[in-house]
């Protein structure tokens, strides 16, 4: 085999099939043939596609290129200037001129040899014995065995890549790489890389980004040089692409098997996209089982980590919360979507996954005490801001107000001691201070006067006037509670903007 053909040739993986595609220099070794080269004896690895017979003085709207053209010479001169004619099969693109003696010439006229012998034509003598329907026979044979060979290495190969796609497209891609003695690359539409086959392949996602830009705009599959390699793209729709590069161009059965590959691949990441919502909706189900108190049932209906464990709730956007929930699956942490939350069992997630999050933690337990620790998760969570993870603990530690959520305390505050807020706004503004030197004295009038600095009377006026904007009667202690509640929640949202005005109690 030349070393053309070597390296053109994949690897094939039943090593009993060989391809051996007809050359010139294959017919010249068939001694029935007889065959002499008069010309272009460095050209004979060129493949021979076809066998060709005519005595036209130009044949070639008649060729496609790649055929042997046989001839006799019976309508030309021993003296004809063969220039032009040789010229027409070189542009044409013909494997080589077979010239037959002994009919119209005894030998191959000279100056034939000549101009094969300058356009570096390949010129064979075919004796006046060796009939053209044996040299037809002779190609035609090694055409049919070579188009055996290469179905049979392609379907080899594709059960190779069937068979590596039960383990996943990373198998399928190492597995391709093989057959075709290259590097593969299997990536996402926007070029994160999935897959790599050797893993050094990865550097050379930088420089292939400007091809997979157009390649992603026109949805084709193309070719094209990278320094020294050539490069093959296959297009797998909207999962993203199949790149693979050699040292030279894929042949047609390399094209084969790069397109049943990306057939594979294309079958192989859908399937496990499916796989990975049915694995979310089992782990959603048990999730769901564990809440209502089933922790063995749960456990049958997805695999759960070892006991304590400590549960993790996120709040925030849907698109964040899909990027959270990818990256905890691709750590192996035990997690999925509940009721517009995700929650994740086991060890604390890196940040990144809680990025533009807001997530709460509960206390380890074992998994009959699930529902309680998901309530105390989801009660820090909601306290928590985006970006920040809150263990339940730290806001127990904060006291009652700690526990509430925190938009809906506020929101209560807001309604409570909005009339008393917008008084002072449009008055004289000492309501507010005035209530809260009041309870803070737990309603005894003499001493929160005169910590005000006015008269009982004054004080009695004003603790009025705050039942009259309210509807409240504050001789009630629970009335006093909630009011002493709020202006703390007042307090608390005293400096976060666009809530409560400022006041501090």
């Amino acid at each position: 085999m030349t070393e053309s053909a070597r390296l053109s040739t994949p690897i094939w993986p039943d090593r009993r099939v060989v391809r051996m595609p007809m050359t010139l220099a294959r017919l010249r070794q068939e001694p029935a043939l007889r065959l002499r080269v008069l010309a272009g004896h460095d050209r004979l690895d060129r493949p021979v596609d076809w066998v060709h017979v005519s005595e036209l003085d130009d044949p070639t709207p008649f060729l496609e290129g790649g055929e042997l053209l046989l001839t006799t010479g019976l309508r030309v001169d021993a003296d004809t200037d063969f220039r032009a004619f040789v010229a027409l099969l070189v542009d044409r693109g013909v494997a080589g001129l077979g010239f037959g003696t002994g009919l119209g010439h005894d030998t191959v006229p000279p100056t034939l040899v000549t101009a094969a012998d300058e356009a570096g034509l390949p010129l064979l003598e075919v004796p006046k014995r060796t009939p053209f329907i044996a040299i037809s026979k002779a190609v035609s044979g090694a055409v049919a065995a070579d188009s055996y060979a290469e179905v049979t290495a392609t379907n080899a190969a594709q059960r190779e890549l069937t068979a590596a796609a039960l383990a996943g497209p990373e198998r399928v891609v190492r597995r391709l790489s093989r057959l075709l003695a290259g590097w593969v690359l299997l990536l996402e539409q926007s070029g994160t890389v999935l897959a790599a086959s050797p893993a050094a392949a990865v550097q050379r996602v930088p420089a292939l980004s400007v091809e997979l830009d157009r390649l992603r705009r026109r949805v084709a599959s193309a070719g094209f040089a990278l320094g020294e390699d050539h490069i093959a793209v296959h297009v797998l729709g909207s999962r993203g692409f199949l790149v693979v590069g050699r040292s030279s161009p894929l042949d047609r059965v390399g094209q084969q098997i790069l397109t049943a590959a990306a057939s594979v691949l294309t079958l192989t990441i859908a399937r496990a996209g499916d796989l990975d919502t049915a694995r979310r909706r089992l782990r959603g189900a048990a999730l769901r089982l564990l809440l209502a108190g089933h922790h063995e049932l749960a456990a049958e209906v997805s695999p759960l980590p070892d006991e304590p464990v400590e549960v993790h709730v996120f709040t925030g956007p849907t698109t964040h919360r899909a990027r959270g929930l990818e990256l905890l699956e691709s750590s192996d942490v035990f997690c999925a979507e509940l009721d517009d939350r995700l929650v994740a069992l086991g060890p604390g997630p890196g940040p990144e996954a809680v990025a533009g999050l807001r997530g709460g933690v509960s206390e380890p337990v074992d998994y009959p005490d699930f529902g309680r620790a998901h309530r105390h998760a989801v009660r820090a969570a909601e306290s928590a801001h985006p970006g920040e993870l809150v263990r339940f603990g730290d806001v127990a530690g904060a006291g009652m107000l700690g526990l509430l959520h925190v938009e809906d305390a506020h929101a209560y505050a807001r309604s409570l001691l909005g009339p008393v807020l917008e008084h002072d706004r449009n008055g004289r503004g000492d309501l507010i201070v005035s209530l809260t030197e009041w309870l803070r004295r737990h309603g005894q009038w003499d001493p929160a006067a005169a910590r005000l600095g006015v008269h009982r009377h004054t004080l009695r006026n004003r603790i009025g006037k705050i039942a009259e904007l309210t509807g409240r009667d504050l001789d009630s202690p629970g009335a006093r509670a909630e009011f002493w509640f709020a202006l703390h929640l007042l307090d608390q949202a005293a400096n976060e903007p666009g809530d409560l005005p400022e006041t501090r109690v």
